[in-house]
């Protein structure tokens, strides 16, 4: 723990953002890290609560609170009140092989289930984390390293996501050559391409690979398996393969004269266009909300990285539809801690919208019915309220609107791995897309061959890409070696 009395003494105090008619002017991130005494003081709440269910990862109601990782959240936090930060740091990487990554996206599954919560304000769990391994980089702590012995095995690991990056690191400090196969130009993913730089600014992906090429690992990247290399050369050269592709298959809207209509785009399109433009310097963007009124088909985290990204672009106007009801204000009855809160949230580039805009740009059970085209091009789109009942979507009668459009992003989420992945892999999927494995296991159908990540759950988050990626690691070292000390 802390402080004993830590909890009584110190409010909740969150890294401040910077506020938003300042940070839409860049795509810099925009958080304002506290101090190290203020931090101590944050680490200090953390009390003896017995049962931490802060690193449990309970599945209660459907929903998960408390870290996939199981992060030693009391340990760390009692090393930082105390002003051990290395230990503290060796006491995070012991669970979380990329804390930068975790302590800016992940939406802190650990504070919704701080007991501090159950009647007061969580510890900061999210900032203390990222402070650590911050910290950890400029005192120079995160050295390479390099694996005494190699066992003479090699792993490919297919995809440089989250889920990717996780096997990868775990194999190669187990001795294990690895290779990791990337098709874009960029490792990282989602990470690299589908959050924008404000969330995560792209340095600290480089950074950090730059310490696992230093530790060993050899990254590939514009090599596309199934298009640029076999699957069936690369199991010839390996001795395990991981598949960690994502679940990157678009949901799209089913609307006449959708395929014709050039401006439409799908959010992991545009996203990934605009930090492409922003990395290489371009004097104008590929995809451009500029001027243009937009409309965000999805209410999601994606939704509202679009969101905040049109704002930086200097979008006209910008509309957020959203096909489930608005969620609650205030925890209700039902929803008790330590259950994950269903409360409404306002995100970074909501905030922004109501800044510029003046109002909220989400409109909730609602979706697009009909596009509106002039000449070709979209100039509008018809939305209509519609209800979810017995999981069976209805439309609301004579609620149709026309709302101006010349830009429609789809951020309706995923349906799943891409296709040629799984006719080239030969690998079972699920009736949801996703790679086929036994219970428990992250052994696809195919010998040798796992997965892991979005690829094999589906659509989640960062930290749970990691989790799976540490567990398919243990499964693809026992694989190899007959046994494991990876945990």
């Amino acid at each position: 723990m802390g402080k004993a009395t830590g909890f009584l003494e110190f409010d909740r105090c969150e890294d401040a953002w910077i506020p938003a008619k300042t940070r839409i002017r860049d795509f810099n991130e925009f958080h304002v890290h506290l101090g190290e005494e203020a931090r101590r003081c944050q680490a200090g709440r953390c009390m003896a609560c017995g049962v931490p269910m802060c690193q449990s990862a309970l599945r209660l109601k459907g929903m998960v609170t408390g870290c996939p990782l199981h992060n030693l959240i009391p340990e760390w936090n009692d090393e930082i009140w105390s002003g051990h930060y290395e230990h503290a740091l060796s006491r995070l990487l012991k669970t979380s092989n990329f804390p930068e990554f975790t302590g800016r996206v992940c939406p802190a599954l650990c504070e919704k289930a701080c007991i501090n919560g159950m009647h007061g304000s969580p510890v900061t769990i999210h900032d203390n984390e990222l402070f650590l391994i911050e910290k950890g980089f400029a005192e120079g702590w995160m050295k390479p390293r390099i694996p005494a012995l190699r066992s003479g095995k090699k792993v490919a690991v297919v995809g440089s996501g989250p889920a990717g990056l996780a096997v990868a690191d775990q194999l190669n400090r187990r001795g294990h050559s690895v290779t990791v196969f990337e098709k874009q130009d960029q490792i990282g993913g989602l990470l690299m391409y589908g959050i924008p730089n404000m969330k995560l600014d792209k340095k600290v992906i480089a950074r950090r690979r730059k310490l696992m090429e230093d530790e060993g690992v050899i990254f590939r990247t514009g090599c596309d398996i199934g298009r640029d290399l076999t699957f069936g050369e690369l199991r010839e050269s390996f001795d395990a393969v991981a598949l960690c592709c994502g679940a990157r298959k678009p949901r799209d809207l089913s609307l006449p004269g959708r395929d014709t209509c050039q401006e439409i785009h799908f959010a992991v399109d545009f996203l990934k266009s605009a930090t492409g433009d922003l990395l290489s310097g371009a004097q104008e963007w590929t995809i451009s909300a500029k001027d243009r009124h937009v409309v965000i088909v999805g209410g999601g985290d994606t939704g509202n990285d679009c969101l905040g990204t049109c704002i930086r672009q200097g979008a006209a106007s910008v509309v957020q539809l959203e096909m489930l009801p608005r969620p609650p204000v205030e925890r209700a009855p039902d929803n008790p801690w330590p259950e994950w809160p269903k409360v409404l949230k306002t995100d970074y580039g909501q905030q922004e919208a109501i800044e510029v805009f003046g109002a909220d740009p989400r409109i909730y059970e609602t979706t697009v019915k009909e596009l509106v085209q002039e000449d070709g091009h979209l100039v509008a789109v018809k939305t209509v309220q519609v209800r979810f009942e017995n999981r069976t979507l209805t439309e609301v009668p004579d609620t149709v609107k026309e709302i101006p459009c010349d830009l429609l992003i789809i951020a309706a989420g995923f349906l799943g791995c891409e296709d040629y992945v799984i006719q080239e892999s030969s690998v079972q999927i699920t009736q949801r897309n996703t790679v086929e494995t036994p219970s428990g296991s992250y052994q696809t159908s195919v010998p040798g061959v796992f997965t892991a990540g979005d690829m094999h759950r589906g659509q989640s988050l960062v930290v749970w890409a990691i989790a799976e990626g540490r567990h398919c690691a243990a499964q693809i070292d026992e694989y190899l070696m007959g046994y494991t000390s990876l945990t």
